[in-house]
């Protein structure tokens, strides 16, 4: 069971990436977070909010912090990730240092006859001769376009970690299940997870028949998940579940689970709708089908999605507290009030770390549970003959009446 489950965690992965680098959020305002009369320090309410909203952005570098210098150079303390563009020329690669952590569409890159520029967090390659990006009335570029980006994101390198850890924790326990039946070490604290995922989410919902055949990605999503959104509380900066793209991926993998697992009699009660007047079972079926391509996965996203961007933008708001009330309470009042409700809202973003793996992996079991459900036949029978049966005593004593 474990080999299948590194293999489902193998291909998830690579899936997964691809999406995140494809499919990063764009946001067409002008995140012009900073001004440079305070030297880049972050003070208003305006200015916070387009900060937190940078920073739940997928980026192409990780910026820890910035400070101003003793000259009134703004500095920038973080590290860079490779840069990996189709462009009209073909392949580019290069650091994103290059860019010296500027996303107003300012400092231009030159890489082998490409002028390459990043502009809210999208890579954009100015046309032939252009020597400056020119906008429009609502800030799009004119004279740019978007290359292909297959950058390590921010997001993609969270889910390679995440990925890496998964393999080394995994790959560790099953081989420890080949040589004892019970596990030493870290082990022993991923077992009993394990067996919560087993006996507490796939049994109930898929059935004991078939729940097996669905435990490796069901241990996949739960512990990538999870882990995701623990990254996500530390200070590094990891947003990999409040990317839409990520969730949707995931709700995609869920949904082609069941709907190509799907039994005969799903499809069935789904197309051609039982017990029902003949003129309703297509509408039925529409509506159906519906439910089960599009609505269901788009809860799954939508859920996982809003909640830990949610969470995420609750706690930042939070220790923001200590700029946006230290006129009213001093430095020191308003930096106390904002590390204890953060704190507060911490606490419970572990709690929630791990009821969106929970509810992600529930909801996704139980779909498959619904897709590869059997009925009991024989006892649908035996009900059906009793009914006729009483039919027949009820006619029987109408006639001696």
């Amino acid at each position: 069971m474990y080999r299948a489950y590194i293999k489902t965690a193998f291909f998830a992965l690579l899936f997964t990436v691809f999406s995140g680098t494809v499919n990063a959020q764009e946001d067409h305002g002008h995140d012009n977070h900073t001004t440079e009369a305070d030297g880049g320090r972050v003070n208003s309410k305006e200015e916070i909010n387009a900060y937190i909203k940078h920073h739940l952005k997928d980026a192409h570098d990780f910026h820890l912090f910035s400070y101003t210098n003793d000259a009134g150079e703004r500095k920038h303390v973080g590290f860079p990730l490779p840069v990996i563009v189709w462009t009209s020329e073909g392949l580019r690669t290069f650091m994103s240092s290059e860019f010296h952590h500027d996303d107003d569409g300012k400092v231009l890159v030159q890489k082998d006859g490409v002028t390459l520029t990043k502009l809210h967090s999208k890579i954009y390659e100015l046309d032939n001769g252009a020597t400056t990006v020119a906008f429009d009335e609502e800030h799009h570029p004119t004279n740019a376009h978007k290359v292909l980006d297959f950058s390590i994101t921010k997001s993609v390198f969270g889910i390679l970690v995440t990925g890496l850890i998964l393999l080394l924790l995994f790959g560790g326990l099953a081989k420890q299940y080949k040589k004892k039946n019970i596990p030493t070490g870290f082990g022993r604290v991923l077992e009993p997870l394990v067996i919560y995922v087993r006996d507490e989410i796939a049994r109930p919902n898929i059935g004991e028949k078939k729940y097996r055949r669905f435990m490796p990605y069901l241990l996949t999503v739960f512990f990538f998940i999870w882990i995701l959104n623990l990254l996500g509380l530390t200070p590094i900066g990891f947003n990999v579940t409040g990317q839409i793209a990520v969730t949707a991926c995931l709700a995609i993998f869920t949904a082609i689970i069941y709907l190509f697992s799907g039994t005969k009699e799903f499809w069935g009660h789904t197309l051609w709708m039982p017990g029902v007047p003949v003129l309703l079972r297509p509408i039925l079926a529409v509506i159906e089908l519906v439910g089960y391509v599009l609505i269901k996965p788009f809860s799954l996203l939508v859920r996982l999605f809003a909640n830990i961007t949610a969470g995420h933008f609750v706690v930042m708001s939070l220790i923001a507290l200590m700029i946006t009330l230290k006129e009213s309470f001093g430095p020191v009042g308003s930096t106390g009030l904002s590390l204890v409700l953060a704190l507060f809202i911490m606490v419970i973003e572990l709690l929630v770390a791990f009821l969106q793996a929970f509810i992600f992996t529930m909801l996704s079991s139980l779909f498959i549970g619904m897709a590869v459900e059997e009925h009991d036949h024989h006892h649908d029978e035996e009900h059906e003959d009793e009914i006729l049966t009483q039919g027949e005593v009820e006619e029987t004593r109408e006639r001696f009446v």
